[in-house]
């Protein structure tokens, strides 16, 4: 874990392509330290073989939770994402989704995946209570969200990406995302098509990696789009419910940082103070998380 001494920043995201980011605004926080990279398969591995625990992804669903859905198709999986074969419309999300039988942390894609090899990668597949359990375990906690934002600002002015305002300085890929044409073509111009391993590129000045790009990372607070207007200055901890307009009724928490399958074109959340979300339940194989403790 690194050390990251306590201090003051300017948190959120003037950016007018985003609508949960404003006002920017001011925190204060405490020391804590941060987990140098995203939890590793090998890590998560551990942890599992210490408690026998089975992430949401492996664990039976109930039918009467999915009314109208023929119960026979209800089954233990994970979304994964698979590339189309050719060009679509981007504003049908399941283009390129999959929800995939028995696709889970130790199966990325399917059951006819596993983790051989790819220790050192992000587990993934991993939804809110798999992470918090986790952390839990391993005597840590998950980030808050301006913990995390702070951390990977580094003490750097509010630029477009956490590193500075170029994408690409000098030539130079600074963390894992989508070149080419997304999302039947991925060209791998950073030297991955979808996941790397921990710590493929540069870490910030905190000596943390990975804080954009690679997989999407859960931290603490619940989600709500307004949360920032009546966000108390000093180490805030999130709303004390959630709220997220496009799916009302469900709990949701925030996520941060991109993954691999954000680019200029589609999702470009990675930008630095900018916002993910998701379901307390939801897994995919582009969402993992990392721990800090006080």
């Amino acid at each position: 874990m690194v050390h990251i001494k306590g201090g003051s920043f300017q948190m959120g995201s003037d950016d007018p392509s985003f609508n949960d980011t404003r006002p920017v605004h001011a925190v204060n926080l405490k020391d804590f330290w941060m987990d140098t990279h995203e939890v590793t398969n090998a890590e998560f591995k551990k942890f599992v073989d210490a408690t026998g625990y089975k992430t949401v992804a492996e664990q039976q669903l109930d039918p009467k939770d999915f009314p109208g859905v023929d119960p026979a198709s209800v089954v233990p999986g994970s979304g994964v994402f698979t590339a189309p074969a050719q060009p679509v419309s981007l504003d049908n999300p399941l283009q390129w989704w999959r929800y995939v039988a028995g696709a889970s942390w130790q199966h990325p894609y399917g059951p006819q995946s596993n983790n051989k090899g790819r220790e050192n990668y992000p587990v993934v597949n991993i939804s809110y209570d798999d992470a918090k359990s986790y952390a839990h375990w391993a005597g840590k906690r998950l980030p808050t969200e301006a913990e995390w934002e702070y951390a990977a600002r580094a003490n750097k002015p509010n630029t477009t990406y956490y590193w500075g305002n170029e994408l690409h300085p000098g030539g130079k890929m600074m963390s894992n995302n989508y070149q080419g044409h997304f999302p039947d073509k991925d060209t791998a111009e950073d030297g991955f098509k979808g996941l790397s391993p921990v710590m493929s590129f540069p870490p910030n000045a905190n000596g943390l990696y990975d804080m954009e790009g690679n997989v999407w990372e859960w931290c603490s607070d619940f989600y709500r789009p307004d949360y920032y207007a009546k966000s108390p200055t000093d180490n805030p901890q999130g709303p004390s419910d959630s709220f997220d307009p496009d799916e009302p009724g469900t709990i949701s928490h925030v996520q941060r940082g991109g993954s691999f399958i954000c680019s200029e074109q589609y999702c470009i959340r990675y930008k630095a103070g900018s916002r993910g979300k998701g379901e307390v339940k939801s897994a995919s194989d582009n969402l993992g998380f990392r721990c800090v403790k006080d």
